[in-house]
């Protein structure tokens, strides 16, 4: 990851929004401390890949491991 300050971003925001656009992700500092990080648009998933995950996390609802539950998992978790 890169740091940059602000008033470089300015000078050079074409050749800035290249980097990012190619993938790298840029945090912008002001005197010294990171204040943003500047990161490429990701494609959002699929629906029908999202909808087909969902259906999984459901059907495992049921499942067990060694006879504990998901609800007993997470709840256990909260404690």
């Amino acid at each position: 990851m890169t740091e940059m300050p602000a008033y470089e971003v300015e000078k050079i925001l074409g050749r800035f929004l290249d980097r990012v656009e190619k993938g790298e992700d840029i945090v912008i500092t002001r005197r010294g401390k990171p204040v943003a990080r500047v990161a490429p648009l990701r494609e959002t998933p699929d629906k029908t890949a999202a909808l087909a995950v969902s259906e999984r996390l459901l059907a495992s609802r049921a499942a067990t491991l060694d006879g504990i539950t998901l609800r007993e998992l997470i709840d256990e978790g909260r404690r």
